[in-house]
């Protein structure tokens, strides 16, 4: 298989997953030292994907198969 239609299939599956997840969570820690007192909290929060970036990457990854399975 060409490198383009590896390509091609890796952008699928992101994009799928993009669609399936709709974000990408993690967690912000956040520290105060008040003297001999150490405060930790952390925050678990998401950073939102977009569906059009899920669709935008299967569609690209759509053409990089078909093109390279052209024989020219």
């Amino acid at each position: 298989m060409k490198p383009a239609g590896i390509i091609g299939i890796i952008l699928i599956i992101l994009g799928i997953a993009a669609l399936a997840y709709r974000g990408i969570p993690y967690t912000e820690q956040h520290r105060a030292d008040l003297g001999p007192i150490k405060l930790t909290a952390n925050e678990e929060r998401t950073f939102p994907v977009p569906p059009i970036l899920g669709i935008a990457l299967i569609a690209g990854g759509v053409v990089l198969v078909v093109t390279s399975a052209r024989k020219l």
